[in-house]
């Protein structure tokens, strides 16, 4: 029997567990079919962004000396996930490719919807889960990023960006007046192989080679590979291009949050390479409430980076004396980002502000604005 207790600590905990709703509404359209594929990428943006305007900001703070206990629900929305996710994609890889009711349109369309939510909410979660100390909450975010191919921002998250973020060495921090579609493929090639470098230089400090098996990428190149080959042969060579679309996109929603969330923002540069410390400064923020529920409080991205491996549901929010502030959540402004005049219109004056309160010291921000980033050797 369940405690009055514990049914309030689950209570508290319900917003966060809306996204499993997208698992069944994807399950829906596939069935039907037609232009109701489009209902799962609808949901995730529109709907969001609809009820961030209705609901409002969420301004309150958790208390930081929460036992561990009392999260539970909140860690378990986050370790069911993966399983879900699982069943779903393959699921859908399998049903797809023997069911003669879906038309080319509409299965592309259905595992772009697919795409959408194995990056907005299965990466959001690996993101979540990577932090943790907890070695089966690591190995879930590792089955996560394999089923989008991309189990290198595991490495370039944890040993890169939160290292050199707002820095030309960060090959995610968008630079200021740097449109989307010139930040993708930039950091396509970039993260991969930023990643790759960080691991053979932690590797060659042991006096050992990249190819040492302590090298996580031989995991990240299996877990990889038996995805594909699960694809393959649930769906053949069509599963394996479905299978290969949704990633694509899951990527791609990866990135326009990478994109909004440090973009134009720096850390001022201290002489020999040395920058300073990471700052609350150093991120865009945003308390919209629903968009919040949806990716687990990522919007309070200032805290996120002043205590990377603090659960998601103590993060604490920083009002706009400490951090700059999205006018909009990262649904509708990750849409934005994909118009860059509208997007340009809409931030740059918030950078150059930004950039007058923080730091009026500084007059010449050629050097920071390039896009053009040092890999690590």
């Amino acid at each position: 029997m369940i405690s009055s207790t514990q049914v309030a600590k689950l209570q508290s905990a319900l917003p966060f567990w809306l996204s499993l709703l997208l698992i069944p509404l994807i399950w829906i359209v596939a069935g039907l079919g037609s232009w109701w594929v489009l209902l799962v990428p609808a949901a995730t943006w529109y709907l969001f962004t609809a009820l961030d305007a209705v609901l409002g900001l969420n301004l309150e703070n958790a208390d930081l000396d929460t036992p561990e206990d009392d999260l539970y629900w909140y860690r378990a929305v986050t370790m069911i996930w993966p399983f879900l996710q699982f069943t779903t994609l393959f699921g859908l890889i399998w049903y797809a490719t023997h069911t003669d009711h879906l038309s080319i349109a509409a299965t592309i369309g259905l595992f772009f919807g697919v795409g959408v939510v194995t990056g907005t909410i299965g990466i959001n979660y690996s993101h979540e889960l990577m932090h943790q100390k907890d070695k089966r909450e690591r190995w879930l975010a590792d089955i996560l990023l394999s089923m989008v191919l991309y189990s290198h921002f595991r490495t370039e998250h944890l040993h890169g960006h939160h290292v050199y973020v707002g820095t030309p060495r960060d090959p995610v921090t968008a630079r200021y007046n740097e449109g989307f579609h010139r930040y993708f493929p930039r950091v396509l090639w970039q993260v991969p192989l930023s990643a790759f470098r960080l691991e053979k230089a932690r590797l060659a400090r042991k006096g050992l080679p990249w190819t040492d098996l302590s090298n996580p990428f031989f995991r990240y190149w299996a877990l990889q590979g038996a995805m594909l080959l699960l694809a393959l042969i649930l769906g053949g060579w069509l599963g394996l291009l479905l299978f290969l679309w949704q990633a694509y996109i899951a990527i791609w929603q990866l990135e326009l949050v990478n994109y909004v969330e440090h973009y134009g923002l720096t850390r001022k540069h201290l002489g020999s390479g040395k920058y300073e410390h990471v700052k609350p400064h150093h991120s865009w923020n945003a308390a919209h409430k629903a968009s919040n529920w949806l990716l687990i409080n990522l919007q309070r991205h200032s805290d996120h980076h002043y205590k990377p491996n603090r659960r998601f549901p103590l993060l604490q929010n920083h009002t706009e004396e400490d951090a700059p502030q999205l006018p909009y959540g990262y649904p509708l402004m990750t849409m934005a980002a994909m118009i860059p005049p509208l997007w340009k219109r809409v931030m740059n004056p918030r950078v150059r502000k930004w950039r007058a309160m923080y730091y009026p010291e500084i007059t010449d921000w050629h050097p920071y604005n390039k896009a053009k980033t040092p890999m690590p050797r």
